[in-house]
């Protein structure tokens, strides 16, 4: 059996994690050091002049950042820090981040993520960027160990 994780295996990670689960994140493609997530634009994912809140913006791009880091490593991984640009306001049916990696070292990758909106018509258009760094833990291969909270000498 190949080590290589497919998008079957990219989506039940995402599956995993409630925060996803509970703004209907997707996953529609990964591989390649290529990803991209997507999820419904709904009233209560906006801010108070109606667009879609930044929150949601950044936790797109963070996840889709980190899904590309994946798909180029095949290793456990965690977000080390990010930045996120707003272009414009974020109004449409759809959000879409698609992220790609820049380089990928030995115990860091580098992330770039275009985010866009789709309206009702199908076009798309971009309402932010994010660039990240992505830290490598280890192989997706590891068991991961349960960190234990260190006592008080």
């Amino acid at each position: 059996m190949s080590d290589i994780p497919d998008l079957a295996a990219a989506q039940k990670v995402l599956a995993a994690q409630p925060f996803s689960n509970l703004v209907g994140a997707r996953l529609v493609s990964f591989g390649e050091g290529e990803a991209t997530l997507e999820l419904d634009i709904r009233d209560d994912l906006r801010q108070q002049y109606g667009f879609l809140h930044g929150g949601v913006l950044g936790y797109a791009a963070d996840n889709a950042l980190t899904f590309a880091a994946g798909a180029a490593t095949h290793s456990r991984l965690i977000t080390s820090g990010f930045t996120i640009d707003y272009l414009r306001p974020a109004e449409g049916v759809l959000l879409r981040a698609q992220a790609r990696v820049v380089r990928a070292g030995r115990t860091r990758v580098v992330c770039r993520c275009d985010l866009s909106t789709v309206d009702d018509g199908g076009t798309e258009s971009l309402c932010a960027v994010a660039q990240g760094t992505i830290a490598v833990l280890g192989s997706s291969e590891q068991p991961q160990q349960p960190q234990q909270p260190q006592q008080p000498e």
